[in-house]
């Protein structure tokens, strides 16, 4: 059963929700001003009553972004997973349609799963061949004061974009699960949070050329060692990780998209990877994505 859904259409000529509806556990909220007024664009902020998910939820939102719209899905605060009663999953599924020279940016905070959490997401977007999208999707270890890092038992997360009659144009899949011969934590190799970011469309064609040559420049300055130099190494001399790792690919025709992957050893770190490389979509959303979060 949907638990909210938010219609933005043209309205004398300004992107305009036009239908909302949300019950418990999600609510939305609509500033009338969430950046610069030079900006056609609505913002809309997704919270869940008591801050997080609790086990055996179940939450369903639909967005449709009407021809021409511009439209930012964001969060205040990162989606905390409680602890997970018996076997019960808590499940979130997201479906948005964007229309012709559509804009639609899914930049959430991350999500942090408590010890034993079980977490089911789903995105699906539908676009044609002039949509834009950008879709942030996140997760960290879990609760660091706490000493909590990768003690969930179950986390998967799936992102699929599809243009007109449902041809698949990028299909992801993110599966995190305890047990087998090791841990999550081992599997993490001391990384404590894994991101993928997509941007794809027309509206953010020189945006994608950017981001794929700061990604490419700062991993060849990261791992490039000139010949007759020492590495670096930690206090056991073994070879120190980088704070991020990141790797970029294009995908569907002629490159319309791009995947960004990230790993990282702390969250602050891929919340200022994020600020800077979506600086330059400030003047399409009025403000700056991340730009007011705090760690």
């Amino acid at each position: 059963m949907e638990t909210g859904f938010v219609v933005v259409e043209k309205v004398q000529g300004k992107s305009t929700v036009t239908r909302c509806f949300s019950k418990y556990p999600l609510k939305f909220i609509i500033p009338r001003k969430a950046g610069s007024s030079k900006a056609d664009v609505v913002w809309i902020y997704s919270l869940t009553y008591g801050g997080g998910i609790v086990s055996g939820d179940y939450i369903s939102c639909r967005l449709t972004i009407g021809d021409g719209c511009s439209t930012v899905l964001t969060t205040q605060a990162s989606t905390k997973v409680y602890k997970s009663v018996g076997s019960k999953c808590s499940e979130q599924f997201l479906e948005a349609q964007i229309g012709s020279n559509a804009l639609l940016v899914v930049i959430p905070d991350p999500v942090t799963c408590f010890s034993t959490a079980r977490y089911h997401q789903k995105q699906v977007f539908r676009v044609v061949l002039d949509s834009s999208l950008v879709i942030v999707d996140w997760i960290t270890s879990g609760r660091h004061e706490r000493g909590e890092k990768w003690n969930f038992e179950f986390y998967k997360s799936i992102n699929h974009i599809f243009l007109e009659e449902d041809q698949p144009l990028f299909l992801d899949s993110v599966l995190l699960e305890k047990g087998g011969f090791t841990s999550i934590a081992e599997r993490m190799q001391e990384y404590q949070v894994i991101a993928m970011f997509i941007l794809m469309g027309p509206k953010l064609k020189n945006v994608q050329n950017q981001v794929q040559e700061d990604v490419k420049r700062m991993m060849s300055d990261q791992f490039y060692v000139p010949s007759g130099c020492r590495t670096i190494v930690d206090s056991n001399h073994v070879l120190a990780k980088p704070t991020l790792i990141a790797s970029c690919s294009t995908f569907g025709p002629k490159g319309i998209g791009m995947v960004v992957r990230i790993a990282a050893l702390s969250t602050e770190s891929v919340y200022k990877f994020l600020r800077h490389q979506l600086a330059s979509l400030e003047p399409l959303l009025g403000a700056s994505p991340y730009y007011q979060t705090c760690v």
